[in-house]
């Protein structure tokens, strides 16, 4: 996945909000990490304020 498809995955994430579109962001997050390894995670979470929305913090690893 590149990581533009992941912010346009993630973008939706957002809109809809709550609890099951956590588990979806977590995803996507997971897949980006294999993928692009852990700077490209905490990039998207700090260009996309995960955070207050769904808890992650730059730094944490994503575990499937």
């Amino acid at each position: 996945m590149t990581i533009d498809r992941a912010r346009e995955l993630l973008t939706i994430q957002i809109e809809l909000g709550g609890g099951y579109n956590r588990n979806s962001a977590k995803l996507i997050l997971a897949e980006v990490e294999k993928e692009h390894g852990q700077s490209a995670v905490d990039g998207l979470i700090r260009e996309l304020n995960l955070q207050p929305l769904f808890g992650f913090v730059p730094g944490e690893k994503i575990f499937i």
